[in-house]
């Protein structure tokens, strides 16, 4: 992509309003467009982030025998009231409407419920199960507070995984699988080793549910962390559970974190309250037991700004970056230097490298401050010096390094993870 085509823009000052880092600097950067309060579009660059980050996780839903869906936003309160949770004294953080004929309608906040419905038509006998459904689907939650920029919206994608199993062994059998598969997406999304699981209240599903926390200053919430097993317990749990989990180290050490994704059982709450049942191989009726698994790809993406930029801008790993090169040309009076990065973008994209061309006629420091702000993992110059050497200057975001290389070799560096 040309940058001289991309019709969003950079800004020098952070917005006022705007308290969250990740917000700050998506919005300097042009990658997110803030509606109001809680609410944000994604723009060119944002948007190629987020679908990055949905590949991701996609790949790993499948890779443990996911099937993905897309359920309705538009939810219906008979469904919502057999489990008791569409009065606002028992659920209150429901966008609701009216119909035109008087009816009521909801907004989804979450899909145990439709989902559960829906499965009722696709369950009925043992042979039936497990099975396991997911979907990236818009979620709406009237939050008091949003102040966190894309880590915490009233409108937002979220990622949500459902299991359907026969019996509890089965379905712990798949929650590691899960597990494993939550760790996987974190590393790939470069903040892998900052997050680890963390015991959390379940609720009235169970006695715990797991949280996938990110260690970070500006998190909203505390964790008890043991460096040992790295694994932690989450502040709202600690009075019963003083101790890690899984090796009984009492010296636990506080951290602010961020929430990026959790997992828990829930029995068969759901099951129970919309009858969904099946029949076991002696024919007895038996109700399924199911999980719930989630990510919110827009959440991870401002965690991955809050814990990776720096004072200059955005970092993004590779695997969710918009681009794998920003290719700078400084241009030169005799048009050699346009001419050389023009034949490089060309050769680039024809095998297959995601280029930004800063194709602008700005000053260098203009390109470069850009560049930095973007985050794009490799910048990549093309000036009258590099022209003598007969080589491009490349720039790693992450570390600052600078190398010079032959195009080949910027190749093979742009092909290799």
């Amino acid at each position: 992509m040309r940058q001289s085509e991309l019709f969003t823009k950079t800004r020098k000052e952070s917005p006022t309003e705007e308290e969250a880092k990740n917000a700050k600097l998506l919005i300097r950067a042009g990658y997110i467009h803030k509606e109001l309060a809680g609410v944000y579009s994604y723009l060119p660059l944002g948007l190629l982030t987020l679908n990055k980050i949905i590949g991701v996780i996609r790949r790993e839903m499948n890779a443990i025998g996911g099937q993905e869906v897309f359920l309705s936003a538009l939810q219906d309160p008979e469904v919502w009231k057999k489990s008791d949770r569409w009065a606002d004294d028992k659920y209150d953080i429901w966008f609701k409407t009216k119909l035109k004929n008087g009816g009521d309608l909801g907004l989804a906040t979450t899909h145990e419920e439709p989902l559960t419905n829906l499965m009722k038509n696709q369950i009925s006998s043992f042979r039936d199960l497990p099975k396991y459904v997911y979907q990236f689907q818009t979620k709406f939650r009237n939050e008091p507070r949003a102040r966190s920029g894309i880590i915490r919206g009233r409108e937002f994608l979220m990622k949500d995984l459902y299991s359907f199993s026969r019996d509890q062994k089965e379905h712990e059998t798949f929650y590691e699988k899960a597990k494993k598969a939550y760790q996987n997406i974190f590393a790939e999304a470069g903040i892998g080793d900052k997050t680890f699981i963390t015991f959390a209240s379940g609720g009235s599903f169970s006695k715990y549910s797991h949280e996938f926390q990110t260690i970070c200053d500006t998190g909203e919430d505390t964790i008890y962390f043991c460096e040992k097993c790295k694994v932690a317990v989450n502040k709202e749990i600690i009075g019963e559970q003083k101790t890690c989990p899984d090796c009984g180290n009492a010296k636990l050490i506080e951290k602010r974190a961020i929430e990026v994704g959790n997992i828990f059982p829930l029995g068969d709450k759901f099951s129970k309250a919309l009858d969904l049942s099946y029949l076991d191989e002696k024919g007895e009726k038996k109700l399924v037991m199911m999980g719930s698994y989630g990510i919110g790809p827009g959440r991870l993406m401002g965690t991955i700004v809050e814990v990776l930029a720096d004072e200059k801008g955005l970092v993004w790993p590779k695997a969710v970056a918009p681009f794998q090169i920003h290719l700078i040309a400084i241009f030169d009076e005799n048009g050699k230097v346009k001419t050389t990065a023009e034949k490089l973008y060309n050769e680039l994209v024809k095998k297959g490298i995601e280029v930004l061309f800063d194709d602008r006629d700005l000053r260098a420091g203009e390109k470069f401050a850009d560049a930095d702000l973007l985050g794009i993992p490799l910048r990549a110059v093309v000036s009258e010096k590099t022209l003598k050497e007969n080589k491009i200057e490349i720039k790693d975001r992450a570390t600052g390094e600078i190398e010079m290389l032959s195009e080949g070799e910027l190749i093979n560096l742009s092909n290799n993870p």
